[in-house]
């Protein structure tokens, strides 16, 4: 920090002296063309050192961004000449650039990504893939002020050498044309002569090449990659869609929405995994188990204690029941209503337009591969042998198992270890992390963890699975931990672990589509072949039903409409900005945008903000306190980073966090919303009055008629904020009582620099309201 602020200090001076003593005038046109004899001389008599005090006036002015680089380059060809001359500049002024550049990096990027760390990952990322081209445009025309350049390229994550080389070159045909301009000294009036109208054109046309060669490279390379294929001269179809999952469905859905002829092709069952294996069959399973577990703490409620026994096979049917309930609405019969052509059976991949499938070959411009995911199996030793579940084949059963072990703490293995834990099987998990659900805060984890220890629940971490055994038809699971092995017999090993693209018996090896573990897309979701696109579980990043289909409207405008979207300037990229996710164990956990161990990680700014739903009147009622509402903000400002929220209908509240994020929508707004009372809602405003609590009194003003509400909710709970910045002081020394749900910091932790918590008041009456204002209260008046 010290040298940071010498470093502004010694800028600021320099900028100063060079106003203050009107240095500039020794920079000046006029002055130039009256000393050209002097300095001539000057160079004759001293050329070596007159040589090196050019160059370093130069390095220092374009480094400080001092006016005058212009006159500079006008001097250097009247005083050196032509070819002598435009070396010297050409290295200088990429010199002076580099150091301006560099300065503006150190001086201003942290604190610019401190507050738009999020908008500049975009634009890091375009820098990353194409900024030497673009770079390289802006140096070809000299319209646009290189010194601009210099300190806005600073702020970016583009390499210190890749500016540098790009700078040197683009610089030079503007270096040539203003040194040769310096030779003919005497003829000009002003520098804005030698930008002549032909002359800008020239340089415009120019600065286009970079960007004309680049779409003639990728041109080019489309050529490359369809070499050897014979395009069919007329297309059956407009697209056709291989897979009709969620991102399936949906893009043969939009195309059939706009007339186009479409076809869809499924392998098995239409609806996918969500439908039939996954979302749909899970969450029909979490609501008998749930059911199961409330009539087990009628207790609690003031009943007769009840011991629910469920009949698996029953439930089983229920499940299957719920799937041929929602079975409709994915069903063939609406989608070939819709104009959709729905066919059975394996597609696979001809050509880049043919794909062939029954035997019959298909043809269409545009192809949408939406082939899914399946459950990743480890390769384990005697697994395949001794027999295995995974959210495939779970459905099946008829039998509850009666010990289980469910490998993976993760969304699905969590929800399953639950649902079966509660329906009455001794269920142990086992996972190789050190916590359950490892992409979410570790107070999070704990909270989960916690729960399953009170219902019965055996969680094994940091737990190796080495091998299956079979011994007397009894299967027993030999993991290790901590360096020794242990045996855990079992009746069924559930494989919950993750899940793997689909990429198989499609043809895309033999095609030539690149792949990895899953099919590489860019922006766009187009393949390595421009007309093939790829999205949902199969394409990644997200593998979420409502992602896919968020996939699925970008693959099929693109595909669909590519001619028309030249006119907006090309395709659509897809927004990955705001991603919403839920895990639907119970309590259930609900995250938007950033937690604060990947802002941490990442080293971006924040303040945190945790409303316990502990102290939430209807989590009370009903029995449910477990869990908290937890907001990430930039320090300082009303923007929120991500929210993540713990709770009975976590995956509900997340939604008002959503919006705000999509909308821009700060907590202020949410505080200033009126929420129903009392409902588990209110905890996302109770959060956003934690914050807002100590806020100055100028924002209070600027709520109207919601300072009264805000008053009561900043007066009902109490809140733990802290920020993202290093660490200043010991919270080893804090006196104040913390939160059971939120786990100690260590002392000196860079996690904050302040912890602040307050204890709920006594419950104090309604606040008085003007006649004819309505208020909410907890019991009627007459």
């Amino acid at each position: 920090m010290t040298k940071r602020l010498a470093l502004w200090m010694l800028v600021g001076l320099a900028v100063v002296a060079f106003l203050a003593f009107d240095l500039g005038h020794w920079l000046s046109f006029e002055y130039l063309q009256s000393q050209r004899a002097t300095l001539v001389g000057y160079r004759d008599a001293h050329p070596l050192l007159c040589t090196a005090l050019f160059f370093a006036l130069y390095v220092v002015a374009t480094g400080l961004s001092l006016p005058g680089a212009t006159v500079l380059t006008l001097a250097a060809g009247a005083i050196f000449g032509l070819l002598w001359a435009t070396l010297l500049v050409s290295f200088a002024s990429s010199l002076g650039a580099t150091l301006a550049f560099l300065t503006a990096r150190y001086l201003v990027r942290d604190p610019i990504r401190s507050r738009y760390g999020s908008r500049l990952q975009a634009i890091d990322a375009g820098i990353a893939r194409d900024g030497a081209f673009y770079l390289f445009t802006l140096r070809l025309v000299p319209l646009f002020p290189f010194f601009v350049i210099n300190l806005l390229l600073g702020l970016t994550a583009m390499r210190t050498r890749t500016f540098y080389w790009v700078s040197q070159l683009g610089m030079l045909p503007a270096t040539l044309v203003y040194v040769n301009a310096g030779t003919q000294l005497g003829q000009l009036s002003s520098p804005t002569g030698i930008l002549s109208p032909p002359l800008l054109g020239a340089f415009a046309l120019l600065g286009l090449f970079p960007l004309l060669a680049r779409t003639l490279v990728a041109r080019i390379r489309a050529r490359r990659q369809y070499a050897g294929f014979t395009k069919p001269k007329r297309f059956d179809r407009n697209l056709i869609v291989i897979g009709a999952g969620s991102a399936g469905l949906v893009s043969a859905y939009i195309a059939a929405a706009v007339k186009a002829k479409v076809t869809l092709i499924e392998a098995h069952r239409m609806g996918g995994d969500c439908l039939n294996t996954g979302c749909v069959p899970s969450k029909a399973l979490l609501r008998a188990a749930r059911l199961a577990h409330e009539l087990n703490r009628a207790e609690v409620f003031g009943f007769a204690p009840v011991r629910a026994e469920p009949d698996f096979a029953r439930v089983m049917d229920r499940v299957r029941e719920v799937i041929r309930d929602i079975e409709p609405h994915d069903s063939v019969v609406r989608y070939e209503a819709l104009g959709v052509e729905c066919l059975q059976g394996d597609a696979r991949l001809i050509d880049p337009w043919t794909v062939e499938v029954n035997g019959q070959r298909l043809t269409a411009p545009n192809i949408v591969l939406a082939t899914g995911a399946r459950p990743l199996v480890p390769p384990l030793p005697g697994l395949a042998e001794a027999g295995y579940l995974t959210s495939d084949n779970l459905w099946e059963l008829r039998e509850l198992p009666r010990r289980l072990v469910v490998l993976g703490g993760g969304p699905i293995g969590c929800e399953l270890t639950q649902a079966f834990a509660r329906l009455g099987s001794t269920v142990t998990q086992v996972e190789m992390l050190p916590r359950l659900l490892i992409r979410e805060d570790p107070e999070v984890a704990d909270i989960v963890q916690a729960r399953f220890a009170a219902e019965g629940i055996t969680v094994m971490l940091d737990t190796q699975a080495i091998r299956v055994a079979m011994s007397a038809g009894e299967k027993t699971l030999i993991c290790a931990r901590a360096g020794e092995e242990f045996a855990l017999p079992c009746d069924q090993i559930l494989v919950a672990v993750g899940r793997a693209a689909r990429l198989e018996g499609y043809g895309l090896e033999e095609l030539g589509v690149k792949t990895g573990k899953t099919i590489a897309v860019n922006e766009f979701l187009q393949t390595s072949f421009p007309n093939i696109y790829a999205c949902g579980d199969v394409a990644g990043p997200y593998q979420f039903t409502h992602t896919a289909a968020h996939m699925a409207w970008y693959c099929a405008v693109n595909a669909l409409f590519a001619p028309l979207l030249s006119l907006r300037g090309g395709k659509f990229r897809v927004d990955y900005s705001v991603i919403p996710w839920a895990t639907f164990t119970d309590p259930e956990v609900a995250r938007v945008g950033l937690n604060e161990t990947e802002a941490t990680a990442r080293g971006i700014p924040h303040e945190v903000t945790l409303y316990p739903l502990a102290d939430l009147d209807r989590a009370i009622a009903e029995g449910a306190t477990d869990g908290f509402v937890k907001v990430l903000t930039v320090p300082g400002r009303d923007r929120i980073l991500g929210a993540t929220i713990v709770g009975a209908h976590a995956g509900e509240l997340i939604a008002e966090f959503v919006l705000a994020m999509r909308q821009r929508i700060g907590l202020n707004q949410i505080l200033g919303t009126i929420h129903i009372y009392p409902t588990l809602a209110e905890a996302n405003k109770y959060a956003a009055g934690t914050l807002e609590a100590d806020a100055p009194a100028r924002n209070l003003a600027t709520l109207g008629g919601a300072v009264s509400p805000l008053a009561a909710a900043l007066r009902r709970g109490r809140y733990h904020q802290r920020s993202g910045v290093p660490a200043t002081h010991n919270h080893a020394q804090q006196e104040t009582p913390r939160c059971p749900h939120f786990p100690p910091v260590a002392s000196g932790s860079p996690r904050c620099s302040r912890w602040r918590q307050r204890q709920r008041p006594p419950r104090l009456p309604p606040d008085p309201t003007p006649t004819g204002v309505s208020r909410p209260c907890r019991t009627k008046t007459p």
